[in-house]
């Protein structure tokens, strides 16, 4: 019996022997946040960094909002956001590590004629000032107004500091089609044929939509880097002040050669490429909406 019991007893130590030496597998880190700069480059960095590091990154949506004060819960490990986080405020104490340069877009539905709005134009729309295509030239429609109804949320918060700022404030726009997150909005200007809205470049560009100038500039990725184009704007990776190992790896791989050259590779404005755009928010942060 002894006999018998012996390799057995033997190919248990050995088992045992294996698995406490095996390495544990590699924890899967949680993303979450902005939709435009997940599609502008997130998706692409965690393909390649799991590819290099065996470290998987799961990748949800949730807004910019969450995409900082998610990590600032320890609900998310690392996030993304396409605006600053507000200043004084406890819930978005969160390190902003820019890694590339979106811009804000108009978008039309693909049948629209109008080609090209000014600053003040635009303005005028989303104030309610202009209310039918045929002012700007195109049809005699009544212009439906697509906008993001999150107060904080990137694209909108964005608009309000880029696109008012500058004459009247923020405030107020005229009421349309209102949703929470750019992809229903984007969604929304593909099917209504007066509909206006304002999305990010990046994810604007993987839609049925039209993309339309804004004071004579095109939104290409030449226009964004060298600032023709006014409504740019930085995108961030939000990570918490004291971030884990994985965490920071990820972080130095996307600010890697590799990383940044990976961001180009989707069309969107690296950190070389925008070397010399100022941000527009004068640093990571931004008084709270009042």
């Amino acid at each position: 019996m002894q006999s018998l019991l012996r390799p057995i007893l033997g190919l248990f130590i050995l088992s045992a022997a294996i698995m406490a030496v095996s390495p544990a597998p590699a924890k899967t880190l949680e993303w979450g946040g902005c939709g435009i700069t997940k599609k502008a480059f997130m998706r692409a960095l965690a393909g390649a960094f799991q590819e290099k590091t065996g470290t998987r990154i799961h990748i949800q949506g949730g807004g910019a909002t969450y995409g900082i004060r998610g990590v600032h819960e320890g609900e998310l490990d690392l996030g993304g956001s396409c605006r600053p986080a507000l200043a004084n405020d406890e819930r978005e104490d969160v390190r902003m590590v820019q890694l590339a340069w979106d811009a804000l877009v108009v978008i039309v539905h693909p049948s629209n004629p109008v080609n090209d709005l000014s600053g003040g134009e635009l303005e005028k729309v989303f104030r309610g000032e202009i209310t039918n295509w045929k002012q700007l030239g195109g049809p005699d429609k009544f212009i439906i107004i697509g906008y993001r109804s999150l107060p904080l949320s990137g694209v909108g918060y964005s608009f309000r500091e880029l696109g008012f700022r500058e004459s009247t404030g923020a405030g107020d726009f005229a009421r349309g089609l209102a949703r929470k997150s750019s992809g229903p909005l984007e969604m929304a200007v593909e099917h209504v044929p007066d509909a206006i809205a304002v999305t990010g470049v990046s994810s604007a560009r993987k839609r049925d939509v039209k993309i339309i100038g804004v004071d004579g500039k095109a939104a290409s990725a030449e226009n964004i880097a060298n600032g023709d184009y006014p409504l740019y704007r930085p995108l961030y990776l939000t990570v918490p002040r004291d971030p884990e190992p994985a965490v920071q790896r990820f972080l130095d791989f996307a600010l890697s050669d590799e990383g940044q050259r990976i961001i180009a590779e989707q069309g969107t404005v690296n950190l070389e490429m925008g070397r010399n755009l100022d941000n527009p928010w004068g640093g990571d942060y931004i008084e709270p909406p009042q």
